[in-house]
């Protein structure tokens, strides 16, 4: 199979995003390689999966995720914005989430933070990946490239990738000065000779985030070993899986 499907936030296109819905319908298309999670930190340490910064979008609870303990943020609801269908659906420890992939699926686990927010975040996650013993399922990705140097400091077993919204000229320099063995880039800035070069590095390239057929089309046509992140597996699937 080529060009991996990366479901986005879980199976975001069809239940609340970093959820364990989200998670299980990902799980249970067996095309889905890998999926793509997003991770904070409670106000008492604890990692678990959200997006936003604020828990206004996704939950409904109010203000910074930081300012509540997981005590707090456990009694949240976190499906009843996307759907009636979804009342009463929980935000998601980082733990369980390992849990239930364990062996199932590859993850792309996006470290969330902006200078000083989360203290020490990157060994709570490193520090749950290995209780898991899923150092070689996982990759830890981030906009911050002192994120992914801490990582490397803390565990050099560990992949790490560089998220980018824009192609500098010297991308490629920045990866390897990171150590970074993984891009995840914005699908608009991926043409074939970035994509090559990366790839022919040892650099495994994400596009993100593509939501319709032409468009999914258009980048697997770059080159087949780029993973495809999309909210939608089952677009995935007809421009790409029904031809396999």
């Amino acid at each position: 199979m080529h060009n991996y499907c990366v479901a986005h936030r879980g199976y975001s296109g069809k239940a609340p995003e970093n959820t364990m819905s989200a998670i299980n319908l990902a799980m249970q298309e067996p095309y889905v390689k890998w999926v793509e999670v997003d991770i904070q930190l409670s106000k008492d340490g604890i990692p678990f999966l959200i997006h936003d910064y604020t828990l206004n979008r996704t939950t409904n609870g109010r203000g910074p995720v930081k300012d509540k303990t997981w005590d707090e943020l456990s009694q949240l609801d976190a499906g009843r914005w996307y759907s009636k269908s979804f009342i009463g659906e929980r935000l998601v420890r980082l733990d369980d989430f390992l849990d239930k992939i364990k062996g199932r699926l590859r993850a792309n686990i996006e470290i969330k933070t902006q200078g000083n927010l989360y203290p020490n975040i990157e060994e709570k996650v490193i520090s749950a990946v290995k209780q898991h013993r899923m150092e070689h399922e996982v990759v830890l990705t981030s906009f911050e490239p002192r994120v992914l140097a801490k990582v490397k400091e803390i565990s050099c077993k560990i992949r790490t990738g560089l998220i980018i919204d824009s192609k500098p000229k010297d991308l490629l320099l920045r990866l390897q000065m990171l150590k970074c063995s993984f891009l995840s880039i914005n699908y608009r800035h991926l043409n074939s000779e970035l994509a090559e070069k990366a790839i022919r590095r040892g650099i495994e390239v994400m596009a993100w985030t593509v939501d319709d057929v032409r468009r999914i089309k258009r980048v697997a046509a770059i080159h087949p070993e780029i993973l495809i992140c999309t909210n939608r597996p089952d677009l995935w699937y007809k421009a790409i899986g029904q031809t396999e």
